[in-house]
């Protein structure tokens, strides 16, 4: 091998996972550790956090419908109703994740989801032309897709019944229930991947009046997220009502390995979206997962990770704004759009919050709850702000592309 030659590693290879299989890779981790966990919990081994499980789900249907607009039941175009509808999903499974009360609507939405949903699907899949007839004529892989389609759908009516009647089955055997409906999940997206390597225009593009990039869309559900974990933390600083600190953050590295699967967006700042960067992105969702089912047995380690991760990723945006701030080059004042200026002041408080949220991580005491909830808060308007200017920005970019 001469000098100059570089090891051509399969880790830093680029990652080809469409964000469809993303989620569902997600989904399927999540029903396959919490089938596993089931197991010695069971046996009183381990303790149990329903809420966090169930509003974990309700999180995951949310996403696909707010990037993609596939929802329960059946693909939609991405419209104002539609991405309303992901996001009340998507605060309902927060809430259900942070506050330990137990309340009915979670259950009911997922067996809705999962009961009729499934059902609908089910039905959609025998019946429209261009999908189970289809299919069938257009080779093995498809086949493949058939049976992974109604694995999943016929599993997920199953798992509806368990919700319903959960005295069905015990503890255990529910445990393998759902573990078997996380491999089919897995086993779908499997087959969706080698789909769309083989086929690339088999791959639905989200249509509809909503015009959000994969990245937009989850800067819309962190500030959804971090908007609301900061209003619950002032009532829970105060004493006024419980709080599941493991569920929390568990969440936050769900959203954290969504990001770093999807565009290789990793709280330190962006990389290319390689393999490596894939296995980090899978071993966040594995803690998160497990801290969102499990109470407390992963808090010390990952309230350290989140902590150190927001003040090393406030800090290097930092450094880098400093170094492209507007109007900086050369030395120069050049005149700057005022969106870019808005831009920048957004960035600059969003980063500045990211490294004192990060220093309470650290540092416990250091900020009194309440406190803490405020800088959570004041971050999540910042990064809606921060989406609306730069949905601004695509705007003014597509009206010059138009006219030129």
């Amino acid at each position: 091998m001469h000098k100059t030659d570089r090891p051509d590693w399969a880790v830093l290879k680029e990652a080809d996972l469409p964000l469809e299989v993303v989620i569902l890779v997600i989904g399927g981790m999540a029903m396959l550790i919490a089938g596993v966990l089931l197991l010695p919990v069971a046996d009183g081994t381990l303790p149990y956090y329903e809420n966090g499980f169930y509003g974990l789900l309700l999180i995951i249907f949310a996403l696909q419908m707010i990037t993609l607009g596939k929802t329960p039941v059946g693909d939609m175009p991405r419209s104002k109703p539609v991405l309303a509808a992901g996001l009340i999903i998507a605060a309902v499974g927060i809430v259900t994740c942070f506050v330990p009360i137990s309340v009915h609507l979670p259950r009911l939405l997922l067996f809705l989801s999962f009961g009729p949903g499934g059902f609908l699907l089910l039905l959609q899949m025998c019946c429209a032309k261009d999908k189970l007839r289809s299919w069938f004529r257009s080779g093995v892989i498809f086949r493949h897709l058939i049976f992974g389609c109604a694995a999943v759908y016929l599993l997920s009516m199953f798992i509806a019944l368990l919700l319903w009647q959960r005295s069905l089955l015990t503890t255990a055997v529910g445990g393998v229930a759902v573990l078997v409906f996380g491999v089919a999940i897995l086993y779908l997206a499997g087959v969706l991947r080698k789909i769309y390597r083989i086929y690339p225009e088999a791959e639905t593009r989200p249509g509809g009046d909503v015009e959000l990039s994969t990245d937009q869309a989850m800067l819309l559900l962190t500030g959804v997220f971090m908007l609301l974990l900061g209003a619950l933390l002032v009532p829970v600083g105060l004493g006024l009502i419980p709080f599941s600190g493991s569920a929390q953050l568990g969440l936050l590295m769900v959203i954290f390995a969504v990001q770093m699967l999807a565009s290789g967006s990793t709280p330190i700042g962006p990389f290319p979206r390689s393999w490596l960067v894939v296995a980090f992105g899978l071993l966040f969702a594995a803690l998160g997962i497990v801290s969102c089912l499990i109470p407390q047995i992963l808090v010390p380690v990952l309230t350290v990770l989140v902590g150190v991760l927001n003040i090393l990723g406030g800090v290097i945006a930092l450094a880098k704004m400093r170094a492209a701030r507007p109007g900086s080059a050369a030395g120069a004042r050049e005149p700057v759009h005022p969106l870019l200026a808005r831009l920048f002041a957004a960035q600059l408080t969003m980063n500045l919050l990211s490294v004192m949220f990060g220093v309470s991580m650290v540092v416990p005491g250091i900020v009194p709850v309440p406190g803490v909830g405020v800088i959570l808060a004041g971050n999540g308007c910042v990064l809606l702000y921060l989406l609306s200017i730069l949905v601004a920005l695509d705007k003014i970019r597509g009206n010059m592309g138009s006219v030129t």
